[in-house]
């Protein structure tokens, strides 16, 4: 099995036509779906939020045989993603994605239990904090990206189970948990 890293690559990688988008409908869903959960997963490992369609992204190409994903692919990918709700594109001109590999209910989820296991129901911490504080290192939280994190946030703010509340700056932007 190839890796990419420490990331264990699944068997088609390394077969050319998968580079390739297919002309025959189930061949082209089979593999739409095959590199959906490449992604998805590859992303997770990673901790990779953000997507550009036009940089070098690892998986969109396999120098050991030779072969990269056409922009018609890699649009046809992401695409995908975004149709089943596991991504967003940033810009107008669908060149920016971001890639949800937890859906926003999920991680304001994980914020939840994250806030719960660590005793911090009635506490206040920056934002900052929830992504790189000492309490989030070896947690899912952190790294978070920004605009994950306080969508996360706001959808807990509607919920009742937070408070957002505006610093100076936005590294100071604070969050009071009332779980």
């Amino acid at each position: 099995m190839q890796k990419m890293g420490e990331f264990n690559l699944p068997n088609f990688f390394n077969y050319p036509p998968y580079f390739t988008l297919q002309p025959v409908r189930e061949t082209r869903e089979k593999q739409i779906q095959l590199w959906k959960e490449l992604i998805i997963d590859f992303c997770r490992t990673q901790k990779i939020f953000v997507i550009g369609l036009e940089e070098d992204f690892p998986l969109f190409s396999n120098p050991a045989i030779e072969r990269s994903l056409s922009h018609e692919a890699r649009m046809a990918f992401l695409s995908a993603l975004v149709y089943d709700g596991r991504a967003e594109w940033m810009d107008k001109g669908h060149r920016k994605c971001l890639v949800l590999w937890h859906r926003i209910q999920d991680w304001a989820d994980l914020i939840v239990n994250f806030v719960k296991e660590y005793g911090l129901e009635d506490s206040v911490m920056t934002v900052e904090e929830i992504r790189s504080g000492t309490e989030s290192r070896g947690t899912e939280l952190q790294g978070m990206d920004r605009t994950v994190l306080m969508r996360a946030l706001k959808l807990l703010e509607h919920k009742g189970k937070l408070a957002i509340f505006k610093g100076s700056s936005a590294d100071d932007e604070g969050v009071k948990f009332s779980l």
